[in-house]
């Protein structure tokens, strides 16, 4: 039986029983279990105060808005339906119960492993779940009502004295449904002496997540952010080695797992939500142009190569297909990954920059056997200017990323309208490899394509 973590020192008076189920050490605890009968041990699961981590626990003081902003796996569904289980106790309490459908209220807030009825002891009287009426009745007469984000007319007259919101960042932002969603819900929020709102969600920078963040962080509010490894001993081991080998460090591990909110910057040319609508898990149409682009160092000891791979359909959509970008890498080592990639791609040609290097730059590509034909192009505007037609594209939905691009995405979204560069390291060396590989292909007229295979 998993538990949280003891903290490295705490004060024993007035210790209350989580802090002491926490604090006593495995020994101790073995002893105990093993004096207890089954029925005990199973009902121990369902102890929440002794189970939980501390920062899952409802806050204290006198509070009206709760906002936990976590990875996934952190364990805020769970903290959510044990919040309602508690707040149930009281007959008088009307709880909303808001998700951005209905069918996930019902499979993840409802249903769902750490929703409300899994967490109700089944050695008790258990909640009566009439899905008909979108309504759950808890044996001390606390009723609540399932709704969903996506119909903000329904959250219009009902009264409640609680509520809990669940994936805000996920609700429909079409029309403002997701904010009238809210609104709503907050105006009929005004049963009992103290009003109270749990939300719960995995951050997004959108509008309605932002203005809570900046709600929480009043004096009547709480906000707590956790990463997924928070909860790392409810997790298997093989989940989290696979997530930290295949997201750590990207912009999807940032906010999916560690939780981070990731902002967009103003007159940005590229935003995370452009970038998420215009992803797709697999290319399933037939690529006729494939090429490698390539953004030399500006010195042996610059600071990356950005290498990108990129290709066209016969429809005129282009797809992103891998960022091989290195950094600190001799010539000699960067040239061979354009190979490399080129050769695993089966790229039609390269496009290398040449500012820096000229026809060096040809050279070390054949060197490092590179067959195919390498166009050396020159840059005569900024790295932003030659960008903005290639943002255009994807607004217009013609350019598509074949998986995620950590690094790559978050240099695209620090290219700000007007010159700047508001992204991380000193010079969107990624960036600039996906313009100038695009730009080549769908911006540049040349000869009739041929078809190929992928």
């Amino acid at each position: 039986m998993a538990r949280s973590e003891a903290p490295a020192e705490f004060d024993a008076s007035g210790l209350d029983r989580g802090a002491w189920y926490r604090s006593i050490d495995d020994g101790v605890f073995d002893a105990l279990i093993a004096e207890m009968d089954p029925c005990q041990r199973h009902m121990l699961l369902y102890h929440w105060e002794l189970t939980a981590r501390a920062e899952q626990m409802e806050p204290e003081g006198d509070w009206r808005l709760w906002l936990i902003l976590a990875g996934r796996g952190y364990g805020k569904s769970r903290s959510g339906a044990e919040w309602v289980r508690r707040v149930a106790a009281d007959p008088q309490a009307r709880i909303a119960l808001v998700g951005a459908s209905l069918p996930e209220v019902r499979s993840v807030m409802v249903e769902g492993d750490s929703g409300v009825l899994a967490v109700c002891p089944p050695q008790w009287p258990q909640p009566e779940y009439e899905p008909s009426l979108r309504r759950i009745t808890f044996p001390s007469g606390a009723q609540a009502f399932l709704y969903s984000a996506a119909e903000p007319d329904s959250l219009r007259g009902p009264q409640h004295s609680h509520a809990w919101c669940d994936e805000i960042a996920k609700w429909d932002n079409a029309g403002e449904r997701a904010t009238q969603a809210w609104d709503n819900l907050q105006m009929g929020l005004r049963v009992g002496s103290a009003p109270r709102i749990l939300a719960t969600t995995t951050p997004r920078a959108v509008p309605l997540v932002r203005r809570l963040l900046a709600a929480a962080e009043k004096p009547d509010g709480v906000l707590i952010r956790g990463r997924t490894l928070d909860n790392s001993r409810n997790l298997p081991g093989n989940y989290l080695k696979s997530m930290e080998e295949q997201y750590g460090g990207t912009t999807i591990g940032r906010q999916e797992l560690d939780g981070e909110l990731l902002t967009e910057a103003e007159g940005a040319l590229w935003t995370r939500a452009l970038l998420d609508r215009q992803r797709l898990l697999q290319a399933h149409e037939e690529l006729v142009r494939v090429v490698v682009a390539v953004d030399p160092p500006a010195s042996a000891r610059g600071d990356a190569c950005g290498i990108v791979a990129a290709g066209v359909t016969g429809a005129g959509k282009g797809l992103v297909l891998a960022d091989a970008s290195v950094t600190g890498a001799s010539p000699d080592t960067w040239a061979r990954i354009v190979a490399v990639t080129a050769q695993a791609w089966s790229a039609d040609r390269v496009v290398a920059e040449a500012n820096n290097g000229g026809d060096m730059i040809g050279q070390m590509l054949r060197n490092a056997d590179c067959h195919m034909p390498i166009t050396l192009v020159h840059a005569r505007r900024g790295k932003v200017a030659r960008a903005e037609p290639v943002a255009a594209l994807y607004e217009a939905g013609r350019v598509h990323h074949v998986g995620n691009f950590g690094l790559l995405e978050d240099q695209l979204c620090g290219l700000l309208a007007g010159g700047a560069y508001e992204g991380p390291g000193r010079s969107p060396d990624r960036a600039d490899a996906l313009v100038w590989a695009l730009t080549h292909l769908m911006l540049t007229t040349g000869p009739e394509p041929r078809v190929r295979q992928m």
